[in-house]
């Protein structure tokens, strides 16, 4: 990609790209790091070097996995059931995992484009 197509892109100026560049903007903004970000398709700490810091994934709960055994979740469905808090906490038992999740497969229709 060109400086031409980058600013375009990233809604930033070439001027300012081609300072950047050259080093001469010592601390871009978070807010060119992320305009930057987008077209190049890397992360703002990839423009940093620096590592991707992320937020630790909760441990699936006792009557998580039990209820993930035996409806065969997938990884990525006990991933993101095992984030839910119900009133504070997760929820604790199988049952109340498998009305969360029902609720969840039913709404699924709202995600798709609509004609």
């Amino acid at each position: 990609m060109n400086l031409t197509e980058l600013a375009r892109q990233s809604e930033l100026s070439k001027s300012y790209l081609s300072a950047i560049e050259a080093g001469e903007v010592p601390r871009p903004s978070g807010e060119s790091l992320y305009a930057l970000a987008r077209p190049l398709g890397v992360t703002m700490s990839d423009l940093l070097g620096r590592k991707l810091l992320t937020a630790k994934q909760p441990k699936p709960s006792a009557s998580l996995r039990e209820f993930a055994a035996e409806h065969g979740l997938l990884t990525a469905d006990i991933r993101m059931l095992a984030a839910i808090q119900f009133r504070g906490d997760p929820p604790k038992t199988k049952e109340r995992w498998a009305m969360i999740y029902s609720a969840i497969r039913q709404s699924e229709w709202m995600d798709q484009d609509r004609p």
